[in-house]
């Protein structure tokens, strides 16, 4: 199949769907915040925090990972050159005559 029939998710839609539940707790955050008290608001708005922030930690240990292992830093080019070298080796090819003569002993 041509790469150009297939469909893609154009960006704006990836965008918006992300967006969408952040813009979902927002308004009802503003619709519910008045009727709770304010140390119940205060609780709930540092849960709400703390648990934000632990979901965007993936993110960011991803990010940082991939720029002290990506392809461009020195962890990277050494893991490249390493496996460029391992290809090379191959595993050795496996000979029946070879194996028969140090069976019998005159190799």
């Amino acid at each position: 199949m041509s790469d150009e029939h297939t469909q893609t998710t154009p960006a704006w839609i990836e965008n918006t769907a992300l967006s969408a539940p952040a813009l979902l707790g927002a308004a009802a955050g503003l619709l519910l915040g008045d009727l709770m008290h304010r140390g119940a608001r205060r609780g709930v708005g540092i849960g709400l925090g703390v648990a934000g922030v632990a979901m965007v930690l993936p993110f960011v240990f991803g990010g940082v990972q991939g720029l002290v292992t990506g392809p461009r830093s020195k962890v990277g080019v050494r893991r490249k050159i390493q496996r460029i070298r391992d290809a090379g080796i191959g595993a050795p090819a496996y000979d029946s005559v070879d194996e028969e003569l140090r069976e019998q002993g005159l190799i």
